[in-house]
């Protein structure tokens, strides 16, 4: 079984020695992202490889190969996985050279892995939350490889209990860890508006459109973790987690428990979608 492509080979991963003066080894200097496939088809591939290419722009980084040879490679690597279900991760870097802080001049890197669906431990109706400074830099909308502040994040809030670290700063919600977080409140959701603080989720993007052709108010507006304390609902959204319920804010118990009618009615449409 073949789940892994790195500049050009499709090869098994535990084959793959990448060179150590990779940049995204040595840097963290690339973008990524992560699309879900379902029976064999990526989930709003388009709008993934949208933000893959913003991101790579954004650190002026040009992606090579061009967008159609792209798509084909991860539908060949799909197709040589042997999976219909799966996750597939794909990164572009600066490239292969010797250690400097500069631009090198060479051919981007480009890798991809694919594996069966991630399997998240949760509750039987939800998930647990707590919230953690979000002490972030300040270009959160580029799908960055530097995630060290989000990896502490989670791992403090896993070793608590919690699933998922929301992040606070100056006094407001921005975003989880790994997810966008919403709140409802009289039968209307909110959200934190995007901005350079957040990352624009595809799965944040179905919600929106389902909210919308289903007649729920979408709101675009940072509240507190108070607000988001006093809310009817929660629920966090990423492509791995789809549309989560989260039915624990630290100690708070939230909607008894369970997930509440407007999650519940969100989730079922995405689930058509897929």
């Amino acid at each position: 079984m073949i789940t892994a492509y790195f500049n050009g080979t499709y090869i098994d991963p535990a084959d793959l020695v990448v060179p150590i003066d990779e940049r995204g080894h040595q840097f963290g200097d690339g973008v990524y992202e992560m699309i879900r496939v379902y029976n064999g088809t990526p989930f709003m591939l388009e709008e993934h490889i949208d933000r893959l290419y913003r991101s790579a722009h954004a650190i002026k980084l040009q992606i090579d190969p061009d967008r159609s040879a792209l798509k084909n490679t991860m539908f060949e690597l799909i197709q040589k996985s042997g999976l219909t279900n799966l996750d597939l991760y794909v990164q572009v870097t600066r490239g292969i050279a010797p250690r400097n802080h500069l631009f090198p001049n060479c051919p981007v890197s480009v890798s991809m892995t694919v594996k069966p669906f991630r399997t998240i431990q949760i509750g039987e109706n939800g998930a647990g939350v707590t919230f953690y400074p979000d002490e972030r830099w300040q270009n959160c909308y580029i799908k960055s490889l530097n995630l060290l502040p989000n990896i502490l994040a989670k791992q403090s809030a896993h070793e608590d209990g919690y699933l998922e670290a929301i992040l606070v700063r100056d006094g407001k919600v921005t975003e989880g860890t790994s997810s966008n977080v919403y709140m409802v409140k009289n039968s209307a959701i909110m959200t934190t508006p995007l901005s350079k603080q957040i990352l624009s989720g595809i799965t944040r993007m179905a919600v929106k459109d389902i909210a919308l052709q289903a007649g729920i108010p979408f709101i675009e507006q940072q509240f507190t973790p108070d607000e988001m304390l006093q809310a009817d609902e929660i629920f966090i959204t990423s492509t791995t987690m789809e549309i989560m319920p989260i039915v624990r804010v630290r100690e708070k118990v939230m909607n008894m428990g369970k997930a509440g009618a407007i999650t519940s009615t969100l989730r079922g449409k995405f689930n058509e979608l897929k």
